[in-house]
């Protein structure tokens, strides 16, 4: 029994893998891949905003579709199709129109991870839902590490069509594979999903909390990492071939630090205290960047900075669906990640509006800020949690499901 589960866990991972990994390939060059294709920069932002613009429109009614029909596989799959054929239509098709198209399809097999979210906690224990999405969480950076890594690279040595054909080939391998998830029976979703106890899941308060959080922690790493960290490294002396360094230095600490919160920060200190200290460190270590002005410095900077805010997406997922009963946890998961995405468009955008009056130090400060402000939330709404001792006096009083 044990084995077979091990199986579908492997299995499951791989072909999670295999999602993101084709979007992360190609992703570093895709902008410039557009200009050298003559398109303008204008239309570049519209491409590259359709991403994040379908998964705001999509994942939701994934997620509750997913629970009137009391499936996840088949979205999985619809995901897998997605991300191949947005990787052909780039490969085969020409012009503006089919690159948005495309950019939009690969948005729609993100969206899909809602499902994957759902199904993947359902091969643990209850009480093993935070080791879970450290687990899967694990597999999404280590997509990222690859990908991003790689990719100059391949584009160096066979053009810039090779990491669309690399993404097309893995994503056919996840597309048959994803034929082969188990999805369980969930034994507590024999009765009806009526939509009005569905909205109750949308309106619950735990859920609009953690996102807000997320939306905080998104807005963090996409000012920084995926922002403006390359910029400020460039200024203080960082050659253009050196900024994979500074990826590696980043993202092999955050990969680590999901599989730490889940089996290792969680069960000693709690939820609130866990997360408390998490976005603390994230505030401090993003606000110090543009005082690291030597290389060595900044990498360590880096690791750092990787290593805690790998701690918060984990558990703020889990805490997402935590409390939700299993037949529902797919519009909980929807609107959680409908809703982070939020952070994604808006953190960037204020950060890069913040760059442009004050100097782009001042943007690090203002992230740094905003991580302060989700500490200071934590306090405030786990207050009970993190100022009692033990964190976990009776943990069977603490298990509730959502009508």
């Amino acid at each position: 029994m044990t084995r077979a589960i091990n199986k579908n866990k492997n299995l499951f991972m791989a072909v999670s893998f295999l999602l993101w990994l084709p979007q992360f390939m190609y992703v570093p060059i895709l902008s410039p891949y557009m200009e050298y294709k003559g398109i303008p920069y204008s239309f570049i932002g519209i491409v590259l905003g359709s991403y994040g613009l379908t998964q705001l429109l999509f994942r939701l009614p994934i997620g509750i579709t997913s629970d009137i029909k009391k499936l996840r596989k088949p979205f999985i799959i619809f995901g897998m199709f997605s991300s191949m054929l947005s990787c052909f239509i780039f490969l085969t098709m020409d012009g503006p129109g089919w690159l948005l198209f495309a950019r939009a399809l690969a948005g729609l097999a993100a969206a899909s991870w809602v499902a994957f979210t759902v199904l993947y906690p359902i091969y643990f224990s209850e009480d093993k839902v935070h080791a879970a999405m450290g687990s899967i969480t694990f597999i999404v950076v280590l997509a990222q590490l690859l990908g991003m890594s790689f990719s100059g690279y391949i584009v160096d040595v066979w053009g810039w069509t090779a990491p669309f054909w690399i993404g097309a080939v893995f994503s056919i391998i996840g597309l048959i594979l994803s034929f082969f998830i188990y999805e369980p029976k969930d034994k507590r979703a024999s009765e009806p999903i009526r939509l009005k106890g569905l909205v109750q899941v949308i309106r619950e308060a735990s859920l609009w909390k953690v996102s807000l959080l997320s939306i905080l922690a998104h807005s963090v790493i996409f000012s920084t990492m995926f922002g403006f960290t390359s910029t400020f490294a460039l200024q203080i002396g960082f050659e253009t071939n050196e900024l994979t360094w500074i990826v590696l230095a980043f993202m092999i600490p955050h990969a680590i630090a999901t599989l730490f919160m889940g089996n290792v920060l969680v069960p000693r200190l709690g939820e609130g205290r866990s997360l408390m200290a998490a976005f603390l460190l994230t505030s401090i270590f993003t606000a110090i960047i543009p005082f690291v002005q030597i290389k060595s410095l900044f990498l360590i900077t880096q690791g750092f900075q990787g290593f805690v805010l790998g701690l918060t997406f984990p558990l703020l997922l889990g805490m997402s669906i935590k409390s939700i009963r299993s037949e529902k946890r797919a519009t909980a998961m929807g609107a959680y990640q409908s809703i982070y995405a939020l952070g994604i468009v808006i953190g960037p955008l204020l950060a890069g509006i913040v760059n442009s009056q004050f100097g782009i130090a001042s943007g690090f400060y203002f992230v740094g800020g905003l991580a302060l402000i989700a500490a200071l939330l934590i306090v405030i709404w786990f207050k009970e949690e993190i100022f009692t001792y033990p964190s976990f006096k009776n943990k069977e009083a603490k298990k509730h499901d959502i009508v």
